[in-house]
């Protein structure tokens, strides 16, 4: 398996002969490079925000200078793959609007944001300084002492030569015992380059790309595409009750209408008994097909809210309800139906298994979550996965990462607790 990053890389026998310490000594370099472009940059960004926020609107201005550490991180993360290929993702999430204010305002709520600004300015002022030293020592010095029989030739007209400004040879043999030793330090150099760049290399990783930063990544996005999902499931749902408001049911509104008629006409005998017949039949399939698209998504919950929503289902259930519920308005469509089914299913748990003479519904919305209680009096003893639907409403809840908890102690009370994220805007989101 071939190593993918510089440290394992180290560890195979066949180093020096690999691709490793060349990417090592580029990662160095183009860290000085770097280092040094960033340095310009965030002097220039600093005193054109100074400049401005003084003459101009003042405090902004020099915020927006606090956005110089991104352009620098991201150009790290993709050094980063000289010396190590595990992936550095960018870790922003996308602003919400369109527009380089409205991305500038969310990058400055970002805690990343101001870590990156300080390995920005850890960078420009002492990182790349280390790299350049580190490149002297184990490169430059090493191969100017291996090229000194080659400046005795050139320069020295073969009878002396500088070595490193400070020492003269003035002998072949001399200067071949100084390459040799240059030699020698070139090899021990190309494992001080190696550490360094891995040093240099973690070090980055610690302060702007973490190695668990992919699984945050796909974290973040499994939970957003989970969002996506609802948000489908709920505009898909409604198109279903559209076609069968529009459709089925206004065909079998006219079905049950025209053998009403044809029974009206009919002659007393067994065809008017088949068309009565058949006209009850109608009329019970238009009644359920009534409920199926009331139970899809009922049009009190999509036009007045949930409030409104859970008071109608309490009114058609067949235990009576107590409601309690302080809501500040609309909320989220998802937190909403998903309310409205859970409500509805625990009410209909209770009316077939619970025995219980009276049910309660209570609501609130505190600290950014929305949460439901469904109590009865009955018997109690209900339990997740013996049929009462239980599993299914904490499927349904931890889609939108609540949580779904039952009291229900033989002989009673039962108490369905469930809570939900859900931030209130002030307007049906």
């Amino acid at each position: 398996m071939h190593p993918r990053n510089v440290w394992q890389a180290l560890a195979r026998p066949g180093f020096l002969l690999s691709p490793w310490p060349w990417r090592s000594a580029g990662y160095l370099l183009t860290g000085v490079a770097a280092g040094l472009a960033a340095l310009t940059g965030i002097l220039a960004t600093a005193v054109l925000g100074i400049a401005l926020a003084l003459v101009l609107v003042g405090l902004p201005l020099l915020l927006l200078a606090a956005l110089a550490g991104i352009p620098v991180a991201r150009v790290e993360r993709r050094r980063l793959r000289l010396v190590d290929a595990d992936p550095a993702p960018d870790p922003y999430r996308p602003a919400g609007d369109a527009g380089p204010w409205a991305w500038a305002t969310t990058r400055l709520r970002e805690q990343r944001t101001w870590q990156e600004l300080g390995h920005a300015l850890l960078f420009a002022l002492l990182l790349w300084p280390l790299d350049a030293l580190v490149l002297t020592a184990a490169l430059a010095v090493p191969a100017s002492l291996a090229g000194t029989p080659l400046l005795m030739a050139t320069v020295g007209d073969g009878t002396e030569a500088k070595v490193l400004k400070q020492w003269t040879v003035t002998t072949w043999p001399a200067a071949c015992g100084v390459a040799l030793l240059g030699l020698v330090l070139l090899v021990l150099g190309a494992y001080v380059l190696a550490a360094a760049a891995g040093a240099r290399a973690e070090l980055t990783r610690l302060l702007i790309a973490p190695r668990g930063g992919g699984l945050d990544a796909r974290v973040v996005e499994l939970t957003r595409s989970r969002v996506r999902l609802v948000d489908a499931f709920e505009a898909e749902r409604r198109r279903i009750e559209r076609d069968l408001h529009d459709g089925a049911q206004q065909r079998l509104v006219a079905l049950t209408m025209t053998l009403g008629l044809a029974r009206l006409d009919a002659p007393p005998g067994p065809l008017a008994d088949q068309l009565a017949k058949a006209h009850r039949e109608a009329g019970l399939a238009l009644e359920e097909l009534r409920e199926l698209i009331h139970g899809i998504h009922p049009k009190v919950l999509a036009d007045y809210g949930l409030e409104a929503a859970v008071a109608d289902a309490a009114d058609r259930s067949a235990v009576p309800v107590d409601l309690e519920l302080e809501l500040p308005g609309r909320l989220p469509r998802a937190v909403e139906a998903t309310a409205y089914f859970v409500v509805c299913e625990a009410l209909a748990n209770v009316a077939r298994h619970s025995g219980a003479s009276r049910a309660r519904v209570r609501g609130r919305h505190r600290g950014g979550r929305l949460v439901l209680e469904v109590g009865d009096d009955g018997r109690g003893g209900a339990r997740a996965g013996e049929g009462s639907g239980l599993t299914g409403l904490a499927d349904r809840v931890s889609v939108l990462d609540g949580r779904l908890s039952l009291s229900s102690p033989p002989g009673g009370p039962t108490l369905l607790r469930v809570e939900m994220p859900c931030e209130w805007t002030g307007h049906c989101a």
